[in-house]
C-alpha cells in the first residue's frame, strides 16, 4: 500500500511520503472538549481556509467526520453537535483543493447505499479522483434512534456495515443491473451512474477497534484507524505490526494502519502543558466529556478514580488520541518514532487549527522533511502532475 496504485494516480493516500498526515474534524468543532476562547468554529470560511492551507503544504488527508446530535443530552445547541454535513463538506473541500485525499465519512444506518454509490461518485469526479470514505458501523444509540434505527447488538452493526459496504462496492463497480436479496438490504435491478474515476473503486477507512471491528477493518478498509493503546514506541511497533500482520495472514491483504492526535505546539514544553491545562482543565466542557464518559462506561469496568481523572483530561484534550505536546523538536522526534514504530499516517486536530496549522507547517514540516518521512511538497506536486 506505501506505492501509488495505477488505478488511483491522482490519490495521495498511495503517494511516496513514509509519514502521511491529515487533518481530522474541521466540519465540527474539531475533538477537544473545551469551551476555551478562540476555539475553532466550523464556518465554511475556516473549512475553505484549513483546506487550502493543509492542501497547499501537501497534506495527504482532509477528514471530515459525521455525527447527527451532540453528546449532551437535551441542548440541540450544543457546540459538540454543530457539525457540517460530511458528504457535502468533501464536495466543497474537493473543488476548493487540488492535492489531498477528501473524506466523506458515514454511518451505514443512516444512508442507503444506492444515495451513497451516488453522492460518492459525483464527489470523486468533483476531487479528481482524492475521494476516500470513512465507514462506521454506527454506536450513538440517541443519534441512531433520531432516524428509526435502534442500536443493533455490536457483531450485528458490523455484519450491516458489512452489507451495506458489499452493495455500496457493487454500485461503484458492476455495469449491469443486479438484484440483492440479504438480512438488511433487498434491491431490485439496482445500478448507479457514473462510476467513480478511482479503479477499482475509491479506497475504505474504518476504526475497528473491537475484535469484532479488527476483523472487519481487515478484510475491507484499506487504511485502518487505531488508538495507540501506550506512551511507549515499542508497544506501538507491537500494536501496529499486530494489525498488519492479521490483515496478511487471514485475509492475504496489505493495509495502512493511521491514528490521530491533538497536537499541542509551543516554543517550550512548559508552555505547551500550561495551554494544555488552560484548555482540557481550566475550560473543560464539562457536560460534554460527562456525558462522552457516561457512554463509555457501558464497557468499562473498575476504573481506579486516578485513571479515570487521567481519562478525563485526554478525553477533553481530544478524545484520546496520541497527544502531541511540546516543541517542534520534540514533536517531530515522536513522529519519526510512530514512524519507525510502522504508522502510515497520522490525523491531527488543535484546539485552534488555523494557528496549529501555521506554527506546524513552519516549523515541523520542513524537520519532517529533512529526515526523509517526507517529500518538499513541489517535488509531491511535480510527481501529480506527471502521474496524472
Amino acid at each position: 500500500m506505501s506505492g501509488r496504485q495505477d488505478g488511483r494516480p491522482n490519490n495521495p493516500l498511495f503517494g511516496p511520503n513514509r509519514l502521511k498526515i491529515g487533518i481530522f474534524g474541521t466540519n465540527g468543532k474539531g475533538s477537544a472538549h473545551t469551551r476555551v476562547p478562540g476555539h475553532y468554529k466550523p464556518s465554511w470560511d475556516n473549512v475553505l481556509a484549513t483546506a487550502r492551507t493543509a492542501d497547499a503544504a501537501g497534506y495527504e488527508a482532509i477528514v471530515a467526520y459525521a455525527r447527527w446530535k451532540g453528546y449532551v443530552e437535551g441542548r440541540p445547541d450544543h457546540p459538540g453537535g454543530i457539525i457540517l454535513d460530511p458528504y457535502i463538506f468533501a464536495a466543497g473541500v474537493a473543488q476548493a483543493t487540488s492535492h489531498a485525499a477528501v473524506f466523506a465519512t458515514s454511518h451505514a444506518p443512516t444512508i442507503h447505499p444506492l444515495l451513497a454509490a451516488k453522492q460518492t461518485a459525483t464527489i470523486d469526479h468533483v476531487s479528481n479522483g482524492r475521494l476516500a470514505l470513512n465507514v462506521v458501523a454506527g454506536w450513538n444509540k440517541p443519534e441512531l434512534e433520531m432516524f428509526g434505527a435502534p442500536l443493533k447488538e455490536h457483531t450485528e452493526r458490523y455484519e450491516h456495515l458489512a452489507e451495506w459496504l458489499h452493495v455500496l462496492r457493487r454500485l461503484w463497480t458492476e455495469v449491469d443491473e443486479f438484484d440483492h436479496a440479504g438480512a438488511f438490504f433487498s434491491i431490485k435491478r439496482g445500478m448507479s451512474m457514473p462510476k467513480p474515476l478511482q479503479l477499482p473503486c475509491p479506497p475504505i477507512m474504518c476504526a475497528g477497534s473491537s475484535e469484532v471491528g479488527r476483523r472487519f477493518a481487515g478484510e475491507h478498509a484499506d487504511i485502518c484507524f487505531v488508538l495507540l493503546q501506550s506512551e511507549d514506541p515499542a508497544d506501538w511497533a507491537r500494536q501496529i505490526d499486530a494489525y498488519k500482520s492479521f490483515a496478511r495472514e487471514e485475509f492475504g491483504r496489505e493495509i495502512q494502519v493511521w491514528t490521530y492526535a491533538p497536537v499541542v505546539q509551543r516554543d517550550t514544553l512548559k508552555e505547551a502543558q500550561a495551554y494544555l491545562d488552560y484548555f482540557a482543565v481550566e475550560h473543560e466542557d464539562s457536560e460534554s466529556v460527562d456525558a462522552w464518559i457516561a457512554g463509555a462506561a457501558q464497557q468499562s469496568r473498575g476504573l481506579d478514580p486516578e485513571a479515570m481523572r487521567r481519562m478525563r483530561k485526554n478525553i477533553a484534550a481530544g478524545g484520546g488520541g496520541t497527544r502531541l505536546i511540546g516543541t517542534a523538536d520534540m514533536i517531530t522526534e515522536q513522529l519519526a518514532q510512530l514512524s519507525e514504530a510502522g504508522l502510515d499516517g497520522i490525523l491531527f486536530t488543535w484546539v485552534d487549527f488555523i494557528d496549529g496549522l501555521a506554527r506546524f507547517n513552519a516549523e515541523i514540516l520542513p524537520q519532517l522533511e529533512n529526515r526523509g518521512l517526507r517529500q518538499p511538497v513541489r517535488d509531491l506536486t511535480t510527481q501529480t502532475r506527471e502521474t496524472a
